[in-house]
């Protein structure tokens, strides 16, 4: 039998009680060395236990006058990294973020079209304006780009499939080689797809705003993987 370290027992206990709301947003855990007192364990398995939760992101830890340890409740920028955490220490292929995001982001786009509000389509638009307006500026087009996909995932309402879609566009920027890839011809075919499947979202047609983000995000993974391929001879 494999007997669980103290730290690990401590932790699991201050977890499951953030996590099921007994600990609120923001509330302070008693000090450190009341802590000590009350589980009778000692002071460098008190801190391991805090370092754990700190590192999940379920607590935050603050030096000085007033500090502490405060609790933290995840949200979607947590699941974002720990999803981004598993494609890179994975190394999960590019082929099989693309297959994903292919099966996921026209989700997005029908969910999209069925919840957003005009403060959703407002957004929606910036990020486009952004991305036309980006010229010949290959980053600023690409950070427009992510923010009008990560638009589109935030309209549908769903937490899960935006830290999702977070991760993923973030690690496929990643693993390809875009300022080769985005010559203007592709950024022209971008900022045409993302009007249209915008114009599905404001119409609140999800069927087309799903139909449209499928041919965008396959022809993107197309083209991307034949670059990859010439790149590669």
């Amino acid at each position: 039998m494999t007997v669980p370290k103290a730290s690990d027992v401590l932790a699991d206990e201050v977890r499951e009680r953030i996590l099921s709301g007994e600990f609120g947003e923001g509330t302070a855990l008693p000090p450190e060395r009341q802590l000590v007192e009350q589980t009778g364990l000692s002071r460098a398995t008190v801190r391991e236990s805090l370092r754990i939760l700190e590192v999940e992101g379920l607590l935050e830890i603050r030096p000085g006058r007033g500090g502490g340890a405060f609790v933290r409740r995840p949200g979607r920028e947590s699941l974002a990294n720990t999803v981004q955490l598993v494609i890179r220490g994975q190394g999960i292929r590019l082929e099989a973020l693309h297959e994903t995001r292919e099966a996921i982001e026209p989700a997005c786009a029908a969910l999209a079209a069925r919840r957003r509000t005009e403060r959703d389509l407002t957004e929606l638009d910036a990020a486009h304006a952004e991305l036309t307006g980006a010229g010949e500026d290959v980053q600023r087009f690409l950070r427009a780009n992510v923010r009008w996909h990560t638009a589109v995932a935030r309209a549908g309402g769903n937490e899960l499939l935006i830290g999702f879609m977070s991760a993923l566009s973030r690690s496929i920027h990643a693993a390809t080689d875009l300022e080769t890839f985005l010559d203007a011809g592709v950024r022209e075919l971008t900022a045409r797809a993302h009007a249209r499947i915008t114009e599905a979202i404001r119409s609140g047609d999800e069927a087309a705003a799903a139909r449209r983000m499928t041919r965008h995000v396959c022809g993107f993974a197309r083209a991307a993987a034949e670059v990859d391929h010439r790149t590669s001879l």
